[in-house]
C-alpha cells in the first residue's frame, strides 16, 4: 500500500494547514490508515461496539492529529459566533 501524497490528504480532509499536512504524510501511513482515523473521529462508538480495539499505531497518531484539528476548527467557529 502506498503512503499518502498531499492530494490524497487534501482529497480526504479538505483545506487544510500545510503543516497539518506534512505532519500526516510524515507519519508514513495508508489512505486506508487515513480513512480509519477519519471513522474514529466520526464516531468511535460503533467502532467500538463491534469489538474493534482503540486505534493503534499510525491510526492513533492520525486521530490525535485529526482530533487537534477538529478542536481548533470547533474554537474557532465558536470565537467567529461570539
Amino acid at each position: 500500500m502506498a503512503t499518502l501524497t498531499r492530494e490524497v490528504v487534501v482529497d480526504a480532509l479538505g483545506r487544510t494547514d500545510d503543516l497539518v499536512i506534512a505532519e500526516i504524510i510524515a507519519i508514513g501511513a495508508t489512505r486506508e490508515e487515513l480513512a480509519e482515523a477519519q471513522a474514529w473521529i466520526a464516531n468511535d462508538d460503533p467502532l467500538l461496539a463491534s469489538g474493534r480495539p482503540r486505534a493503534t499505531g499510525r491510526v492513533a497518531q492520525l486521530v490525535e492529529i485529526l482530533a487537534a484539528v477538529q478542536e481548533e476548527d470547533e474554537a474557532l467557529l465558536e470565537r467567529s459566533v461570539r
